[in-house]
């Protein structure tokens, strides 16, 4: 499968966590079009975010992860987010990190050409709609049982801007609430993140540089009681941004961070 649930392991809570990014899965097919590194594939992945949610089932929550690359489609992007020079007959954009990366974040191709049609629709039948499928359904689940949803969007960031961003070179918060203005969950959900930061001693600002992606803005409807909310956690926190590897002490640190935030996320009453 390409990608993996885990159901509640308590006593199931409103809270769904998805990490689309933290995979690192190719197929032979996708291997086939991909010019990036290896090097790459690691560093444009959210590595280890799936680690720091890993006892969000123990905290009542569903916990679905993607096991495949950012390279092979970005499943935080729309389907249809595609450009000429990433998909065949794809429509003109400005931004190379679409559905289908045809750059890494340094800049380097991350595609051999522009890949078919067929290979798009593939990728997108294969990869891109099981994956939110599942993701609507375990919120419906839940929204059923609760009278509400919350879907936490777990991701990591670079921790300070990169070539090409507006921030470009500066160190960015500790953590990054994106909610698209507040407008993808309600003041409980934002209040909780915001709460936990301070007690934790993070530096947080609200949607900057990442307002929430398309999984935010797709499925966070707080008038349909469903609320979404996508944390970006600044990658110096927990692992060594040179090497790739995780910095343990401090893994472990957020890691319980990360599984009270869920836990306290799974005590609101919003129905």
């Amino acid at each position: 499968m390409p990608f993996f649930v885990a159901e509640p392991r308590s006593e199931p809570t409103a809270v769904v966590v998805e990490v689309p990014h933290a995979g690192l899965g190719l197929d032979a097919q996708a291997l086939a079009t991909l010019a990036a590194s290896a090097r790459a594939l690691g560093a444009d992945a959210d590595l280890y975010v799936d680690e720091l949610y890993a006892d969000a089932p123990d905290a009542g929550a569903a916990l679905i992860s993607a096991r495949v690359s950012r390279y092979v489609c970005d499943l935080n992007r729309a389907d249809n987010d595609v450009d000429a020079l990433a998909v065949e007959g794809g429509t003109a954009r400005s931004s190379p990190h679409g559905f289908i990366w045809r750059t890494t974040t340094e800049g380097r191709p991350a595609l051999l050409g522009a890949v078919s049609q067929a290979e798009y629709r593939r990728r997108v039948e294969r990869y891109h709609r099981p994956y939110h499928q599942r993701v609507a359904e375990l919120l419906e689940v839940r929204r059923a049982r609760h009278g509400f949803a919350i879907l936490l969007c777990a991701h990591s960031m670079p921790s300070r801007g990169r070539d090409g961003h507006d921030d470009a070179g500066v160190e960015r918060a500790d953590i990054v609430p994106g909610t698209r203005g507040r407008t993808t969950a309600g003041a409980p959900v934002i209040a909780v993140v915001e709460e936990l930061a301070a007690a934790e001693g993070l530096r947080l600002r609200h949607d900057e540089p990442y307002r929430g992606g398309f999984t935010t803005g797709h499925f966070g409807r707080p008038r349909d009681r469903v609320h979404a909310i996508q944390i970006e956690l600044a990658r110096r926190l927990y692992m060594d941004e040179r090497s790739l590897a995780k910095r343990p002490a401090e893994f472990e640190r957020l890691q319980r961070f990360c599984k009270t935030l869920v836990t306290e996320l799974g005590k609101l009453d919003l129905g």
